[in-house]
C-alpha cells in the first residue's frame, strides 16, 4: 500500500524599484520610507571602488541614518568588500558578511544595505539569503549596469569550481533603489559597459526601443545623463516585464531570454580572469549570437548589421585576445549544465523579437566567433 500527501501553496513577492537622486541626501525620504514597514536594523556593504571614488559614504550613511533615526539604525560600521568579480571569489566574502550578521546580531526582520556595482549586488545577496535562512536586501546599485539589469532581478550568487554564479540563490530583494548620482564618478569604461545589456533587451523585446538606444548612441558615447536616465529607466522597465510576465521568475524551465549572448560573455569573462567587465563581455556575446542567428538564415543582414553598428557607435572596442581561445565554444556546454536541461538558446528573428532553439549548429556558431573576431579587430 502507497500514499502520498501533497503540499501546494503560493507566495506572493512584491518589491519596488525607485529612481531618485542622491538618495542619501538627509531630505531624500526613499530609503527611509522603504524601512518603514519593519525592522529598522540596517547592515550596509559598500563597493570598495565605489568608496574610493565617493570617500564620504560612510559620512553621508551616518548623516542619513541620524536624520531617520526613527526608522533605521545601522548596526555598525559599514562592511566594504572589494570591488568587481573579486567580490565574488568562493565563498569567502559571503561567509564574512555573515559572520558580521552574527556579530551585531541582525535578526530575520534586520536588512543589508548594498550599495556597489553588480558584483557587490551579487555577493551582498547571496549573504543576506543565507544568513538565518534570509534577512532582507536593499539594493543600491551604483553602476550602470547593475542599475539597468542585474540589481533588479531575484537571483543573487558567487563564482566557484570555475564557473561563473555557480553557487546562489533565487531571492528577491525588499527593494532597488536606483540613485543616478551614483554613477558620476563611473569611469567611461564602466559608464559604457553597462549599454550592452541595454541593446541585449532591445533586440530581443523592443525594437522602438533600439531604435531610441541607436538615437541616442552620441549623446550616451558623451555622458549624457538624461540619455543614460531614459535607457536605464526603459532597460529596468523591460526586465520587470519579463521577471513577473513570463511565468517563471526562479528559472525552473530550460528557457533564458534574458540571457541572450550570455553563454559566450560568461566564458569570455572567465578565459579573461575576469579582467573584461561583464557589460564588454555581453557586448561581444551579443555580436557572436546576432551573427549566427543571421549565418544561420534567421535573421537579415540588415538587422544584424544595426546591431553590429550600435555596438561601435557606443563604445565598445571588441577585440579581446579570447575571442580566438578554442576553449570559447566550451561554454555551450557549461550554460547547458548551469540553466538545466536541454541546451536552449535565445536567437534573433527581427530586431525586438526573439525565439528559442535547441538545434545548435556548431560549425555555424564557431564560425560566427570567428567572424566577430575579425570584425573586433577591425575596430580596434
Amino acid at each position: 500500500m502507497t500514499a502520498e500527501l501533497t503540499a501546494r501553496f503560493t507566495v506572493t513577492y512584491r518589491y519596488g524599484v525607485h529612481f531618485t537622486t542622491d538618495a542619501l541626501h538627509p531630505d531624500d525620504p526613499t530609503l527611509a520610507g522603504v524601512l518603514r514597514d519593519g525592522g529598522s536594523r540596517v547592515l550596509a556593504v559598500l563597493d570598495a571602488g565605489l568608496l574610493a571614488a565617493q570617500p564620504a559614504l560612510p559620512d553621508r550613511l551616518a548623516a542619513y541614518g541620524k536624520r531617520h533615526s526613527e526608522h533605521l539604525e545601522f548596526a555598525g560600521e559599514p562592511i566594504v568588500l572589494p570591488a568587481g568579480e573579486r567580490a565574488k571569489d568562493g565563498m569567502w566574502h559571503g561567509s564574512a558578511l555573515r559572520g558580521a550578521v552574527a556579530e551585531r546580531h541582525l535578526d530575520r526582520h534586520a536588512y543589508v544595505l548594498a550599495i556597489g556595482g553588480g558584483a557587490i549586488l551579487d555577493a551582498a545577496g547571496f549573504a543576506a539569503a543565507t544568513a538565518h535562512r534570509g534577512i532582507r536586501l536593499i539594493r543600491m546599485p551604483s553602476t550602470v549596469l547593475a542599475q539597468a539589469d542585474a540589481g533588479i532581478g531575484v537571483k543573487n550568487g558567487v563564482n566557484a569550481c570555475g564557473q561563473k554564479n555557480f553557487i546562489g540563490t533565487f531571492t528577491p530583494p525588499r527593494a532597488v533603489i536606483n540613485d543616478t548620482s551614483l554613477l558620476s564618478t563611473l569611469s567611461d569604461r564602466d559608464w559604457r559597459s553597462g549599454t550592452s545589456e541595454a541593446v541585449k533587451i532591445a533586440a530581443l523585446k523592443d525594437a522602438e526601443f533600439f531604435d531610441r538606444i541607436e538615437a541616442d548612441a552620441p549623446a550616451l558615447a558623451a555622458r549624457d545623463s538624461a540619455a543614460m536616465h531614459r535607457l536605464i529607466r526603459r532597460c529596468a522597465q523591460l526586465h520587470l516585464e519579463h521577471i513577473t510576465g513570463a511565468g517563471d521568475p526562479f528559472e525552473t524551465g530550460s528557457g533564458r531570454p534574458l540571457d541572450f549572448g550570455h553563454w559566450a560573455a560568461h566564458k569570455l569573462e572567465q578565459l579573461s580572469g575576469f579582467r573584461l567587465r561583464h557589460g564588454e563581455a555581453v557586448a561581444l556575446g551579443v555580436a557572436i549570437d546576432t551573427t549566427y542567428a543571421h549565418r544561420t538564415g534567421l535573421l537579415p543582414k540588415s538587422a544584424w548589421r544595426r546591431v553590429m553598428s550600435l555596438l561601435a557607435a557606443l563604445g565598445f572596442q571588441a577585440y579581446v585576445p579570447e575571442l580566438a581561445d578554442p576553449r570559447l565554444p566550451d561554454g555551450l556546454g557549461e550554460f547547458a549544465e548551469h540553466i538545466g536541461g536541454p541546451l536552449t538558446l535565445t536567437t534573433l528573428t527581427a530586431l525586438g523579437r526573439g525565439i528559442d532553439v535547441r538545434d545548435i549548429d556548431l560549425a555555424a556558431m564557431t564560425a560566427s566567433i570567428h567572424h566577430v573576431n575579425r570584425w573586433a579587430q577591425a575596430t580596434r
